[in-house]
């Protein structure tokens, strides 16, 4: 991966939209040149997807937790997350180092669909403890940063 594909990545990172004419007018090359470029990214698996961004109040879904799950001595990280998987208000699921072993994004209509979500996780089998904070308010969010220079 050289500085044009890293150009490329941090333009699509920014808008996932942007034409390959465009694409190719930001680092200096011909639309089929980048077309060329971004299949190789994609097929390299640096690129894995595009997706819309959507405002989840919107869409009635005006409560973000963040929970830490922790598992009990005998659990099977990997057989909980895919329980996990099936809860469809987790919208991102980490395994993480430190006290707790997972931590979820949680979305959820309100209060009582919250307190649904966490009963649901308190009873998945494996999962000894939670520890939910509620979001307050988001100051941002995906936020898009450099990529670091080549070595």
């Amino acid at each position: 991966m050289d500085a044009v594909d890293r150009q490329l990545i941090q333009a699509l990172r920014e808008n996932g939209r942007a034409s390959y004419a465009e694409l190719g007018r930001l680092v200096g090359l011909s639309g089929p040149s980048v077309t060329d470029r971004i299949n190789r990214l994609e097929a390299a698996g640096v690129i894995t997807g595009y997706r819309a961004t959507v405002d989840s109040a919107s869409l009635g879904l005006g409560v973000i937790a963040l929970i830490g799950i922790s598992l009990s001595d005998a659990a099977d990280h990997e057989d909980v997350a895919r329980r996990m998987k099936d809860l469809g208000e987790i919208e991102d699921c980490w395994f993480i180092a430190g006290e707790d072993s997972f931590m979820l994004k949680v979305r959820a209509p309100d209060v009582d669909g919250l307190e649904k979500t966490i009963r649901r996780l308190s009873g998945t089998k494996g999962v000894s403890r939670t520890r939910t904070t509620i979001v307050l308010s988001t100051k941002w969010e995906n936020r898009v940063g450099e990529l670091p220079e080549e070595a």
